[in-house]
């Protein structure tokens, strides 16, 4: 279905804790009429193209029926959703420790129940059932809760396997600890698998706070406030209320607010974020400008033309929440299999507690190890370790500048072995230094002082290579310093009028010796 045939809708997704639950989420969705949905784990996210007569509250309603929570990502979701992450990740940690604390003395009694007499040295099991029960109904009662509602969508998840093997041990325990039944108990095992599973659910928070470190980084380039004129006055208002047509001004050293058109005012824009050259780029009427970009240092004043989700920025973070949440071919594998996994391990672990029951004749032996099935297999890593891979990587891209279009583009990547760049004809580091001095009619370190001198209080990024360059300590005093954007700098020193700038401005554009610099990659600045 093409993009003119439907519209796509971006819903932040609540309740799913693994690769069954987005499968079986995207499963429904896409049994909607005129919906074809993209759930993506990690991100904890799904896109969702709508055509016909389906609507976002539509959408709302099918998820909450198979249990899981929508809500319609806006310009503040990510705000709201770190503020939330961030409250659940303390109060996970909290009931971690605790669980920790309470499974630590039955684990720790292992220790000392090696040998003849070793059960000697075992807990008192009805210390033991007190230690167990809050780990098992109070710290574990979100897998219940999680694995009742995927069974009440009509599907099963990792929940489920962890619930009902845990439940299984502990009720055996319990059993004969009441019964007071000659039978070893497993209090120690169940408790342990909440404990580790919960270990695991914070690591993999951990993990998805850490790959939207990138996308919080392009959001925060842009500045909170601009500068509008209002009533011939100019008054200061935050971004989110400016307009399209409205007149802003971006003074010297100010980053950009919005996209917009230089009305009027001659400075230069550092666009390296958006184009990754290091050198500025001359703004003047007429010219176009982009939020983010860092003005030099003339002021300028331009209209809005894009705002909010229109701006060149917000496309560029939409470009990498879209490819942190495609789906890679082997993903989709991934999935398929997550989605028959839980069924078929709780056949199998029938089958175990069968077949050992008719070999042994024993119950205990036969139940544990149709538990061992079920706590150990997880589809977890199947399902996340694919989606948490392609977050990091695109995460981990967009921070080094680079975009990647989609999933399947960034694992395709692995078979590059040609790569041809258009930039400009070069490869740069993103920072000018000065690699060639021709000395005229002063030395090359008299030359590079004066340069240094004229530059001192420029943050032009030609003017930090001239001053890295330079081994003056003193610079020398400047007065009647003048700068032109886009062509250079001038100032009287020590009575010498001294010009610093571009081959042109100062009519040296022909010289042999600049141009053949020029033709070497390297953008000549000469004195005057």
């Amino acid at each position: 279905m093409s993009e003119e045939t439907g519209r796509v809708v971006e819903f932040s997704i609540g309740g799913m804790t693994c690769a069954a639950c987005s499968a079986r989420l995207e499963k429904v969705l896409n049994r909607q009429a005129g919906m074809q949905a993209n759930v993506n784990l990690a991100a904890e996210r799904a896109r969702i193209r709508l055509s016909g007569a389906a609507d976002e509250a539509a959408v709302i309603e099918a998820v909450a029926k198979a249990g899981f929570s929508a809500a319609l990502v806006d310009g503040q979701t990510r705000q709201r959703e770190k503020a939330e992450k961030l409250k659940v990740y303390r109060n996970e940690l909290r009931r971690f420790w605790i669980s920790v604390a309470l499974t630590l003395p039955l684990v720790g009694q292992m220790l000392f129940m090696f040998g003849e007499h070793g059960h000697l040295n075992e807990l008192p099991r009805w210390l033991q059932l007190a230690l167990a029960t809050p780990v098992q109904f109070r710290i574990g009662w979100r897998f219940y809760d999680g694995g009742w509602k995927a069974l009440r969508g009509g599907g099963a998840n990792m929940d489920v396997l962890v619930a009902l093997g845990t439940s299984m041990a502990w009720g055996f325990s319990a059993v004969v600890t009441l019964f007071g039944l000659d039978q070893h108990v497993y209090f120690e095992g169940g408790a342990a698998v909440i404990t580790l599973v919960l270990l695991g659910k914070l690591l993999e928070a951990s993990a998805k706070a850490k790959t939207s470190e990138a996308i919080e980084a392009l959001i925060r380039l842009q500045p909170k406030t601009a500068r509008v004129e209002r009533d011939g006055q100019w008054v200061e208002v935050a971004v989110d209320a400016l307009m399209p047509g409205d007149i802003f001004m971006v003074r010297a050293g100010e980053s950009v607010p919005v996209d917009g058109e230089v009305v009027d005012g001659d400075s230069s824009v550092n666009e390296a974020m958006l184009t990754g050259e290091s050198m500025p780029v001359g703004k003047k009427s007429g010219d176009k400008v982009f939020a983010a970009t860092a003005n030099g240092q003339g002021a300028l004043r331009c209209r809005a033309t894009g705002v909010g989700e229109q701006t060149l920025l917000a496309g560029i973070i939409r470009l990498v929440g879209e490819a942190q949440g495609s789906k890679a071919p082997v993903q989709r594998l991934a999935d398929q299999i997550s989605a028959i996994f839980v069924p078929v391990v709780c056949g199998i672990a029938l089958l175990t507690f069968a077949g050992w029951w008719l070999y042994s004749g024993l119950l205990a032996e036969a139940l544990i190890n149709a538990v061992a099935v079920l706590v150990i297999a997880c589809p977890c890593a199947l399902g996340l370790a694919t989606p948490t891979a392609i977050m990091v990587g695109t995460g981990q891209g967009a921070r080094a500048g680079i975009l990647v279009r989609n999933a399947e583009a960034l694992e395709r990547a692995e078979k590059i072995t040609v790569l041809a760049v258009d930039k400009t004809g070069t490869l740069t580091q993103g920072q000018p230094q000065v690699t060639d001095v021709i000395p005229l009619a002063a030395t090359e370190s008299e030359a590079l002082s004066l340069a240094a001198a004229l530059e001192q209080g420029s943050e032009h990024p030609l003017a930090k290579a001239v001053l890295a360059r330079s081994v003056t300590v003193d610079l020398q005093k400047v007065v009647n310093f003048l700068t032109l954007p886009g062509q250079g700098v001038s100032g009287e020193i020590a009575g010498r009028n001294l010009r610093l700038g571009s081959p042109d401005w100062l009519g040296a554009g022909s010289d042999e010796r600049v141009l053949a610099l020029q033709r070497a990659g390297k953008n000549g600045c000469r004195f005057s």
